[in-house]
């Protein structure tokens, strides 16, 4: 059992969905968008971070650059987070896709909510970011209702983002984040 299971079991959660060997067994995932959600506290960067590390990925991951001070800026950069002006917010899904195309492996962690406060509709960059890299959308959760973590869904955009975002729903749907009630998915009944 590698360090990053066990601190998951250690704090409760059962990872599902790919194994790492099912990850590195498909080609098409050496490069990908890996939404993660639920994402309504700090406590999702530590958890997410276990799991990608679980999975044994290399990950590439935007933070606002005020992050990138002493004596975080080193650690952050040697784990692959990215620092981002959030001033220059209309450019990030071009910046991330050059990111994406810049490397031989990559997994880009992305929360399409955007902040750890409750809203109706996620921001598209994701998609875009996917869409623009040619790289599939891999779906992780961290349910703290079911107290499980993993990648259990991948698919490559259709170009129609609503139509997508039905079917992302109904992955996310019944979920809960840290904080009750605070993700827009957590009372969605699927048919």
């Amino acid at each position: 059992m590698s360090a990053s299971s066990f601190f998951l079991r250690l704090f409760g959660f059962k990872t599902i969905g790919f194994t790492p060997e099912e990850f590195h067994a498909n080609p098409e995932l050496k490069k990908c968008v890996i939404v993660m959600a639920p994402h309504t506290s700090y406590v999702d960067f530590l958890l997410g971070r276990l799991c990608i590390k679980h999975l044994r990925l290399k990950m590439a991951m935007a933070m606002k650059k005020e992050f990138f001070v002493f004596p975080l800026k080193g650690f952050l950069e040697k784990i692959g987070c990215v620092p981002v002006d959030r001033q220059h917010a209309i450019h990030f899904a071009d910046f991330a896709v050059q990111l994406i195309n810049s490397r031989e492996e990559v997994a880009f962690i992305i929360c399409p909510e955007g902040t750890r406060e409750l809203v109706k509709r996620w921001k598209r960059g994701f998609y875009q970011i996917a869409e623009n890299a040619g790289v599939p959308i891999c779906l992780s959760h961290i349910d703290f209702k079911s107290r499980t973590i993993g990648v259990g869904q991948i698919f490559h955009p259709s170009g129609d983002f609503d139509k997508d975002m039905e079917k992302i729903a109904k992955y996310y749907a019944g979920m809960r984040g840290f904080r009750k009630g605070k993700f827009n998915y957590e009372n969605l009944k699927v048919e």
